[in-house]
């Protein structure tokens, strides 16, 4: 069993400890939070606390660290982890850009450790069921796949007050649609056209209501080798949303409900229409890892040197469409992925 340190006891971070503890291969042993609200309610909870990062980084229980802090800390902090010869586990977005992503995947391959991303939305049921709808052949040749969250609400949510609880929605912090549920869509996305590659990206990134310093309206456009296109859209500024999933096929069309609870079960309620105008409901796909499930793989690959259950290779295409993306809103124009 593999000991965990969380950096940063946030929203987030607090979910994390339960999934870890529940996992039956990892525990948490320590928590670092220099806001003493939070290093109050993980104390509360039977933790170890500690203001001092490097203290956490050198503990002799701690073999892995999580970092759930914002994302522009993710570098330094994922960087510091592993100089200390930690295994890491990151939330999403990986990084602020590629570059960082990249130096991330080089000193973990260089100092032999697991580093992982939190990709969790890669086994909800919505996503899966989409996938397993693709796999069966049922849209043919795959010509379009649309990927959207609509809502009149900020992508700030729920967050922790006790530190900076707007800060998804500043610039400087790695705010924005974009990188908050757009990390997760485009993760989604690029996978479902595998082995397709994603080329070309033209992106449009507002701040229209919630913020005007970083997007609160993110629409993604991608062409791929194969001629099928995609499109992410987080648009946090409409009273009137669109489906979750629309996807176009020679042989067929389908699309599934929004819902401002997020219930992925809902969208994965994915309505088929034949290209002979047959209508039916597509199967629910099967459940797929929870949370604790994914910690239980990354505590594994620490101990046995397997893979974990998310690769940070696989991120790294993510990370380069999240990348295409800014680069085009600020060009105003297509640019080519960068491989």
């Amino acid at each position: 069993m593999i000991g965990v340190g969380i950096i940063g006891f946030g929203r987030i971070g607090k979910e994390h400890s339960s999934w870890i503890d529940a996992s039956g291969n990892a525990r948490v042993v320590g928590v670092f939070d220099p806001t003493p609200a939070r290093s109050a309610l993980a104390s509360s909870l039977g933790y170890w606390t500690t203001s001092n990062l490097p203290e956490l980084l050198n503990h002799l229980s701690v073999d892995a660290v999580l970092i759930a802090t914002p994302t522009a800390f993710h570098f330094k902090q994922v960087m510091q982890a592993l100089e200390a010869e930690k295994h890491v586990m990151v939330e999403k977005p990986m990084a602020l850009n590629l570059i960082e992503s990249l130096q991330m995947c080089e000193t973990a391959r260089k100092k032999n450790r697991v580093l992982s991303v939190f990709h969790c939305r890669r086994w909800d049921i919505d996503y899966l069921t989409v996938r397993q709808a693709i796999e069966s052949g049922v849209f043919g040749k795959l010509i379009n796949i649309e990927s959207r969250l609509g809502q009149w609400a900020s992508c700030v949510g729920p967050a922790a007050p006790e530190y900076r609880p707007n800060w998804r929605n500043e610039s400087a912090f790695g705010g924005g649609g974009l990188y908050d549920w757009g990390s997760h869509f485009l993760d989604q996305l690029w996978q479902l056209f595998h082995p397709a590659r994603a080329v070309e990206v033209f992106a449009q990134l507002r701040g229209n209501v919630w913020s005007h310093d970083c997007d609160d309206f993110a629409r993604v456009l991608i062409n791929f080798d194969n001629g099928a296109v995609g499109l992410c859209e987080i648009n946090t500024t409409t009273t009137r949303p669109l489906p979750r999933w629309h996807i176009d096929g020679t042989e067929g069309s389908a699309d599934s409900p929004f819902s401002l609870t997020f219930n992925t079960t809902e969208w994965a309620k994915l309505t088929y229409t034949s290209a002979k105008g047959q209508t039916r409901e597509l199967p629910l796909a099967e459940p797929g890892l929870t949370e604790s499930d994914i910690w239980n793989k990354f505590a594994k690959a620490c101990e046995q040197n397997s893979l974990p259950a998310v690769t940070v290779d696989s991120v790294l295409v993510t990370m380069r469409l999240l990348e295409a993306a800014r680069e085009s809103s600020i060009r105003g124009e297509s640019v080519r992925v960068r491989y």
